[in-house]
């Protein structure tokens, strides 16, 4: 345990930032001894242990949203699934699930993850980008090829992309903090983005 004092407001600053438990806030930042940055990174892999603890559970609620952006020309609809009926009538369930139309309105993916995208795809990015790199060593060409892999899945996966409204985090991020704060297994099921002439 850390020598310096947790103060009550110090625990409900990080409680305010992360969304954590009190509890789990006083505990990491008494871990971190006081480091707000430190405790904030604690929490964030608690948070990811945990959802995944959660990922087998079934997902048999959830929510069906829809968007239509100004002028009627891009449209979103979205299933997000949880475990309870309970769960799905929340008010923070109800605002991710919105965000998340916003997200697929703004940023195009095409795939909710990374298992959805066909091997085909995955085999025409890797020849574009070994043949962009011609010429480096055979080292370097693989971490490039897997650089730009990377990136292809930021673009075409739901869940890699920055957040529209907090670029820092991945979907991926933003979701495994909802399953913390819910304490549900949460699941992207389905998406169909429309966009008039496309």
């Amino acid at each position: 345990m850390s020598n310096t004092p947790i103060t009550a407001q110090a625990v409900a600053s990080l409680r305010e930032t992360t969304g954590a438990g009190l509890l789990d806030c006083k505990k990491a930042l008494a871990e971190s001894n006081g480091n707000v940055e430190e405790a904030i990174t604690i929490l964030r892999k608690k948070g990811a242990a945990s959802a995944a603890k959660k990922a087998d559970r079934l997902t048999k609620e959830g929510a069906i949203e829809s968007y239509i952006h100004v002028g009627g020309k891009v449209g979103v609809l979205i299933e997000v699934n949880c475990e309870t009926d309970f769960v799905a009538r929340n008010e923070a369930f109800r605002a991710f699930v919105k965000d998340l139309c916003l997200q697929i309105a703004a940023a195009s993916p095409l795939y909710v993850s990374r298992a959805e995208v066909p091997e085909a795809d995955l085999a025409k990015e890797r020849d574009i980008a070994t043949a962009q790199v011609q010429g480096k060593p055979p080292a370097a060409v693989q971490k490039i090829v897997e650089g730009k892999l990377e990136k292809y899945y930021s673009t075409v996966c739901l869940l890699d992309q920055p957040f529209v409204k907090l670029p820092e985090k991945a979907v991926k991020d933003m979701l495994t903090e909802q399953i913390t704060k819910i304490g549900e297994n949460i699941q992207v099921r389905r998406f169909v983005r429309f966009q008039i002439g496309s």
